[in-house]
C-alpha cells in the first residue's frame, strides 16, 4: 500500500453489491471532475462478489480508461480516469 499512499482510495469492504455499485460510480466521477487521474479501490479477495462487481461496474463507466489488479494485492484494483 506504501506505492499508493498518495493516491485517493474507496475501501468496499462490508459493502453489498448494489451499494458498491453506487459508491464506485461516484467515486470514479468525483475523481474525475478533481481531475485525479489515477484511483484504487479495495474490493477485498474473499469469495469474488465485489471484485466482480467492481469490475463490472469500471468496464461500463464511460470516466474509466483502464483498470488491473494490482499485482502485489489481488485485494484491489488500480483505475486509470479519462482526463
Amino acid at each position: 500500500m506504501i506505492l499508493y499512499k498518495n493516491i485517493n482510495k474507496l475501501d468496499l469492504h462490508g459493502y453489498d453489491r448494489d451499494s458498491a455499485r453506487i459508491l464506485i460510480n461516484e467515486f470514479i466521477y468525483d475523481n474525475y471532475k478533481l481531475k485525479n487521474k489515477k484511483v484504487v479501490i479495495i474490493h477485498g479477495v474473499g469469495s469474488g462478489i465485489l471484485k466482480n462487481t467492481t469490475h463490472k461496474v469500471l468496464k461500463n463507466n464511460k470516466y474509466v480508461n483502464n483498470y488491473k489488479l494490482d499485482n502485489f494485492n489481488v485485494g484491489m484494483t488500480i483505475v486509470d480516469i479519462n482526463i
